[in-house]
């Protein structure tokens, strides 16, 4: 099976690709570095020549708004128009739990309408909304600092270790195409700020870190559950403690 991953060079990209090749598939790595740019075009539909599989992981270079929307609405539209031609039997692409529950952040806005194109594609698809990834606390932490503290929303979190991500996207790829929407999230429940604290802490990190309940995520205000899962999603097999015992 000819497998394109999009963003292939990347956190899940990458894992993707030694994924596929593990299990004898045609792993193709598609990014700029290897002359595949989904905002221009270029090498699209070479790429995409012969592929049975298109799966997207990538992601915009900028999160202003008005960027990461421009980015997810022209990178889908180019490639949909390339699979269509090239005959793709299956559109997967990676998304974010919540994306419609929380129209306030630009960036769930700009996957909502990747989402929307690649369902009126016409094309077989599976789309994987996962959690937060354990990988990315402190830049998270990075971006809410108030004052010289990290002040987080008081809001329940479900993060996952991006092995997970990359083994529910690498199953989904492979399988027939689910023409809807799968969840995946880590198996513990915890609060947004007890899971950040965590991390820094396992990590020297001397920075405080609290719940607030006028704190924000990317500078919106959320919903106890916007976040975290619905009933019946995957859950990862490894927890927080885990993944900082095999990240040390």
């Amino acid at each position: 099976m000819k497998i394109v991953v999009i963003g292939g060079t990347g956190l899940i990209g990458s894992k993707l690709v030694a994924r596929f090749g593990e299990h004898g598939h045609e792993a193709v790595v598609a990014s700029p570095s290897t002359g595949v740019n989904t905002l221009t075009g270029e090498g699209v539909k070479e790429v995409l020549l012969g592929a049975d599989v298109l799966v997207d992981v990538s992601n915009s270079p900028s999160f202003a708004d008005d960027d990461v929307l421009a980015f997810f609405r022209t990178s889908t539209e180019n490639l949909v128009e390339a699979a269509k031609e090239a005959g793709v039997g299956h559109y997967v692409a990676l998304s974010v739990v919540g994306t419609e529950r929380s129209p306030q952040l630009g960036y769930f806005r700009a996957k909502v309408v990747q989402e929307a194109l690649i369902r009126g594609s016409g094309l077989p698809y599976s789309l994987v909304h996962a959690t937060q990834f354990f990988e990315f606390a402190e830049a998270i932490a990075g971006t809410s600092m108030v004052d010289g503290v990290v002040r987080l929303p008081d809001v329940g979190v479900q993060p996952i270790a991006a092995e997970d991500v990359a083994a529910a996207v690498g199953r989904t790829a492979v399988g027939k195409p689910l023409d809807g929407m799968l969840e995946v999230a880590g198996p513990e429940q915890l609060g947004f700020a007890e899971w950040i604290r965590t991390v820094l802490t396992a990590r020297n990190d001397p920075r405080e870190v609290v719940a607030d309940s006028e704190g924000r995520y990317f500078g919106a205000e959320l919903d106890a559950d916007a976040l975290l899962p619905r009933d019946g999603a995957q859950l990862g097999q490894i927890s927080l403690a885990d993944w900082l015992a095999q990240a040390r």
